[in-house]
């Protein structure tokens, strides 16, 4: 089950399933993605301790809409949710810093409702730094975190202690799942929680081009730096000689997909290895590495794709503008 370590007299336990991951599945995927046609990349490949604080500074971005209207949407729905769902232990999948989940905590406490938080990250330094933080900020909060990519972690969950449970994937993360993958992790959340449960889901929501390409491809160059980092990443934990200053950060949005991708291009005939993996790529130039598609949704599609995995929503919470969607999900039989 992964190393446990407790501290703070029992408030705070952190358990790492990663050692568990790496020695089973960890660099098959990029062997994968790699050798394939088109190649391409994991977005779990992000975040190293580099890749999530540059995810971090994405989200203050100007130009990033998702982080900034998902927040003024939790921040004026925060206490309807909490009315909706009751006392309630919240697992948050993919949490980074908990910036956001700040706002469900403040709007559970002013409830008077008990505060537990499961955080799943697969940074285990941001989960140790974070939960340490929010101990201080919130003295009656207990953590349970987990180092983990998300299905090791929802199968590792300990017994709810509150009467209800609430999976918050939030973010729109569910934009980088292919439409088979998410029919999957769906699948996979429905089973997780039990009857009368909860799940709360962002969404990035269709919308004009503009808005989209300019979100990916910011003036400052951050999300070209967190792409390219991916590789960085790769030679660190593979032994690996990619030399980033031979590729080049590539975002467009995909219209008959209706999906933005995210490609690392070579901009040289070169030839890369990951030693730890005994793997050799060949580039021309001009070749491309897929490394994230986000998926933009259709609602009321998303609310039809929900209640086929039993997760019915019982309220659909957006913006003025309609950009972005949270939708607060119960399990039912």
């Amino acid at each position: 089950m992964g190393e446990i370590v407790s501290e703070r007299e029992s408030r705070l336990v952190l358990q790492n399933l990663l050692a568990d991951d790496r020695e089973k599945e960890l660099g098959k995927d990029v062997v994968t993605g790699l050798t394939g046609e088109p190649k391409s990349l994991p977005p779990k490949y992000f975040y190293d301790e580099k890749g999530s604080l540059l995810f971090e500074q994405i989200c203050e971005l100007p130009e990033y809409y998702p982080t900034r209207t998902e927040t003024l949407i939790l921040k004026a729905f925060g206490g309807a949710i909490v009315e909706k769902t009751g006392p309630c232990e919240i697992v948050e999948l993919g949490s980074g810093s908990s910036t956001k989940t700040r706002i469900l905590l403040d709007a559970y406490q002013a409830a008077g409702y008990p505060l537990r938080y499961l955080p799943v990250d697969v940074s285990d330094t941001m989960l140790s730094e974070t939960a340490n933080k929010l101990l201080k900020e919130y003295p009656n909060l207990s953590i349970h975190a987990l180092a983990s990519t998300y299905e090791p972690a929802l199968s590792a969950l300990p017994v709810k202690q509150l009467p209800a449970r609430l999976i918050a994937f939030i973010g729109s993360t569910i934009g980088n799942l292919s439409s088979q993958e998410c029919d999957q992790f769906l699948d996979l959340i429905s089973q997780t929680l039990n009857i009368g449960d909860y799940f709360l889901l962002g969404l990035d929501l269709q919308k004009e081009r503009t808005a989209l390409k300019a979100a990916y491809n910011d003036s400052q160059g951050v999300t070209a730096a967190f792409n390219l980092n991916m590789l960085t990443h790769l030679n660190q934990q593979f032994e690996g000689n990619f030399d980033v200053s031979k590729f080049s950060h590539v975002a467009f949005y995909n219209e008959k997909e209706q999906q933005i991708e995210m490609h690392l291009e070579s901009m040289a005939s070169q030839q890369v290895s990951l030693k730890d993996l005994g793997l050799a790529v060949e580039f021309e130039k001009g070749d491309r590495i897929l490394s994230e598609i986000s998926r933009k949704f259709n609602r009321l599609q998303m609310e039809k794709t929900l209640a086929k995995h039993r997760l019915q929503v019982i309220a659909p919470y957006t913006d003025e503008k309609e950009w972005f969607g949270l939708l607060l999900c119960q399990r039912t039989p």
